[in-house]
Formats: structure tokens, C-alpha cells, sequence
């Protein structure tokens, strides 16, 4: 398959970067990890592909209409909202979710320098755990190298975008007393902090599904550098 081909698959996609790197670094297999240029394809294969989920939900709508990834309000809160809705007052909570999901929205972008820094720092033993690794190995990847720096990075951004609704202290408010009665686990009472964990469970997820379909089947990725790397793995 040549680079022709290449710009024919969807780019947006994990399995088309991943053949991209195939072809740099050729028959790809775990023997061949102390290569260089074996290394360099499977980095930016990666890259790539962070890209790729950064370019699906770092814009409008990229989570709000994204089922797998809308960001819902938690637990009993979000049973509280369906009783308000029932009652005729849901604008208020409808404004709430699309506000949150808008802070994730505008905070995955920021993403992309992190996520390639972690790439580009990856060793061979890293290469190796990928590769080897279960349906999640490139997530675990990513989360291992950059979850906690996101979160800071991802923090004030989703604050700013939260504080644009005046919503965001009586939710903190309300909240603080759910989580009081165990309705509402602690870590979400502050929906800064929620709202930017998940907009990093998003951003995670939407790298591991595409990594998941690659390694279920390979052959049905249509590449034959797929198939000979992960299909040697099943």
C-alpha cells in the first residue's frame, strides 16, 4: 500500500496513522522495537492519533452531541434534573450541561502539546507494552504520561468556561451537601474538578476505542501492516 492510498483512508483515524507508520518502519514487529526507525513509526503513529481524538471533540459539539462522551451531571444530581425537567424548570439544568460540555470543549485542544511531548519521550520498553499490551495499552499509555499534568493544565480553562454561567457556585453548593449524604461522591462536588476529569475520560476514551477496533481486527482495517503486527498478537 503506498502514501496515495494512505491519504484515501479516513485521517481522523488511529488505523490509518498506525499504517503510516508501518510503512516508514516496514515489517513492524516486537523484535524489531530496537530499530529506530521501528520506534519513530509506532511515535508517530501515536501522535497521530492523539491528534485525531483532539480534532473529534475539540469542537463544537465534540462532546455535547457525542453520546459516549456528553458529560452528564452525576449521580443524584442528575435524577434531580429529570425531576426538575418533569416540572417544566429544565433550562436551567439543560444551560448547566451544555455549559459543562462546552468547558470540555474548549479545554481539549490544549491538550496537544502534552499529549505529543509524551509521544515523542516514549522508550522502547514503552513501545514494547503497546504493542504487547491489552485492548487499552495506548490509553494506559497516555493516561500514565500525561493524566495529572492535564488535569492542571485542563483546570483553569474549564473554570473560566464554568464561570461564564452563574451556575457553577449553587451547583458546588448543592453538590458539597449531596456528597455530605453520600449521594454524591466527594470528587464530583466540585464541578470544575468534575467537568475536567471528564473531559480527560473523554479524551482517553475516544484514543482507546479506535485502538481497540484495530486490535480486534486488524484484517478489517484493510492494511496489510496491520494485520502482520497486531494480528500476530491475538
Amino acid at each position: 500500500m503506498d502514501r496515495r492510498e494512505f491519504n484515501g483512508v479516513a485521517s481522523g483515524t488511529l488505523a490509518a496513522v498506525l499504517v503510516l507508520a508501518g510503512t516508514r518502519a516496514h515489517a513492524l514487529s516486537l523484535s524489531d522495537l530496537s530499530n529506530a526507525e521501528a520506534s519513530q513509526g509506532l511515535r508517530t503513529a501515536l501522535e497521530r492519533g492523539a491528534i485525531a481524538a483532539i480534532d473529534i471533540l475539540g469542537k463544537s459539539d465534540g462532546f455535547l452531541g457525542n453520546d459516549k462522551v456528553r458529560i452528564r451531571l452525576p449521580g443524584f444530581l442528575e435524577d434531580a434534573a429529570k425531576l426538575l425537567k418533569s416540572l417544566g424548570q429544565g433550562k436551567r439544568v439543560d444551560e448547566l450541561v451544555t455549559s459543562m460540555n462546552r468547558a470540555a470543549e474548549t479545554a481539549v485542544p490544549m491538550a496537544k502539546g502534552l499529549l505529543i511531548a509524551a509521544v515523542k519521550s516514549m522508550s522502547v520498553s514503552d513501545a514494547r507494552k503497546i504493542l504487547a499490551g491489552g485492548d487499552t495499552s495506548v490509553t494506559d499509555f497516555f493516561v500514565e504520561k500525561t493524566r495529572e499534568p492535564l488535569s492542571v493544565k485542563f483546570l483553569p480553562i474549564v473554570a473560566k468556561a464554568m464561570d461564564k454561567v452563574g451556575l457553577a457556585e449553587k451547583y458546588n453548593r448543592v453538590a458539597s451537601k449531596a456528597a455530605g449524604l453520600g449521594l454524591v461522591k466527594k470528587e464530583d462536588a466540585n464541578i470544575q474538578r468534575y467537568v475536567t476529569g471528564k473531559t480527560l475520560d473523554g479524551l482517553y476514551y475516544m484514543i482507546g476505542e479506535e485502538e481497540k477496533q484495530i486490535r480486534q481486527d486488524p484484517v478489517g482495517t484493510g492494511s496489510a501492516v496491520l494485520k502482520k503486527v497486531f494480528g500476530a498478537l491475538k
